[in-house]
């Protein structure tokens, strides 16, 4: 049945026809008949495609999207594939109501002291140092003699930060890779949970073929440096659970490795996990605005609202969020019912170089990158709980209502002055001190 649609920017949207939400744009449609305007035009249908870079649109240079953006276009089903979806592009039904891409309210929470100091141990030059050593090998195809030489250097520094290490046998296809995989005990007491942090090691170049000069700086060296960097700022703590950093093979071939190790995950290894923080592409700036895209299903909404507070406060980053998994090693975790979230560079469609063999350093954006890693730091570190922060103060006073939704709660802290803290109606606002000492 055919429909008129029109996209209109996000906050002019509504008008009672059916919506869906694309970032900072909103296509509306409805009966052929209804009218939407000078500017509305008539499908036979609209669908959602969900792509890797540009993966859809190289494919099918000819089809026009009547909604751009980027990792999500809207096409005409005049425009249907023959097939709806490969490891590379998905193809399907546009369903009113949704939110495709939101951009959630910029709301910082108070900064952590104990965090910001973590942060401030961030350490650009070793991830770059990281980053261009894995982009100098000729490729990283998970089948590849230069693959297992980049999983030997990756163990090597995971091992030097005390790491155990294991390397999982994987297939392929036909071929054989394998995961590297580096675990770090909590020391906190009783139960502990696990925090995962994720990337595919593997480059790939289509058009050259498994023997292609496939750099991959960007996708996905950035990525598993990241791993690394972030595995290094932990090392510097006491946490209370434990940390597992994996670096998956097979990606670019279709997830092989991750899902693989979804598969072989027991049940009570599941249980355990409280977040895992996949990054893939997160050092090309693609938008005037550095932007990242969180993206995530309903399983991971408490991890996504984690890291976009998290960019708030300590970053400068533009959020973006999506409930629409796709194509990265965050999707096994999720399909399995785990919390898990990809943090990628926004408008990842504008990176024209990935996947060739010009994916190479000098198109990389070093301060894009630090800012997503600030951001997925903080996150992790709230995750994860660290055992070297400064005792909370515990209540020792009065809880008082002076009315409706506003709640305060005065307590004597470790240091014997008062501290306070509220709830507005909508969110607690953390310890501050009112100072003094109190016998």
């Amino acid at each position: 049945m055919s429909v008129r649609y029109l996209v209109v920017p996000t906050v002019d949207a509504g008008d009672g026809a059916r919506s869906a939400r694309c970032g900072d744009k909103t296509i509306l449609w409805g009966p052929a008949d209804q009218k939407l305007g000078r500017a509305s035009r008539t499908a036979p249908g609209l669908l959602l495609v969900t792509q890797v870079g540009r993966s859809f649109q190289d494919e099918y240079p000819d089809v026009t999207p009547l909604l751009d953006h980027g990792r999500h276009l809207v096409i005409s089903a005049a425009d249907k594939p023959r097939r709806c979806s490969n490891h590379c592009w998905r193809v399907e039904a546009l369903k009113p109501g949704s939110t495709v891409v939101d951009v959630p309210a910029r709301v910082a929470r108070r900064a952590d002291p104990a965090v910001s100091q973590l942060l401030g141990e961030l350490a650009p030059a070793s991830y770059q140092a990281d980053l261009t050593w894995f982009a100098s090998l000729p490729t990283r195809h998970s089948l590849s003699p230069s693959f297992t030489t980049a999983v030997d250097f990756a163990a090597a520094r995971m091992v030097a930060l005390g790491y155990h290490v294991t390397r999982m046998p994987i297939t392929v296809g036909a071929g054989r890779s394998e995961n590297l995989i580096g675990d770090r005990p909590g020391s906190g007491p009783g139960a502990r949970g696990l925090v995962v942090i994720t990337a595919h090691l593997d480059s790939i170049n289509l058009a050259g073929g498994a023997g292609g000069n496939a750099p991959g700086a960007d996708d996905n060296a950035s990525g598993a440096a990241g791993v690394l960097e972030l595995g290094r700022l932990i090392a510097s703590r006491q946490w209370q659970h434990d940390v597992r950093l994996i670096l998956f093979g097979g990606e670019e071939q279709g997830l092989f490795g991750s899902k693989q190790y979804v598969a072989a995950l027991p049940a009570s290894e599941r249980a355990r996990i409280h977040a895992v923080l996949n990054m893939d592409m997160i050092a090309a700036k693609n938008t005037p605005v550095p932007t990242v895209l969180l993206e995530g299903a309903p399983v991971s909404s408490g991890q996504l609202d984690d890291l976009a507070a998290a960019a708030a406060t300590y970053t400068g980053l533009k959020v973006e969020t999506s409930l629409h998994p796709f194509a990265s090693d965050h999707v096994p975790f999720i399909n399995a019912g785990m919390p898990a979230v990809l943090t990628i560079e926004g408008a990842d469609s504008a990176n024209g170089h990935i996947h060739s063999a010009e994916d190479k350093l000098e198109f990389l954006d070093w301060p894009l990158a630090a800012e997503i890693l600030r951001m997925n730091a903080a996150a992790l570190a709230g995750w994860l709980r660290s055992l070297n922060a400064p005792a909370r103060p515990q209540p020792a006073g009065s809880a008082v209502s002076w009315g409706p939704g506003r709640l305060d709660i005065f307590v004597i802290g470790t240091d014997s002055a008062l501290h306070h803290k509220y709830w507005d109606g909508s969110s607690w606002h953390d310890y501050e001190s009112l100072g003094g000492v109190i016998g």
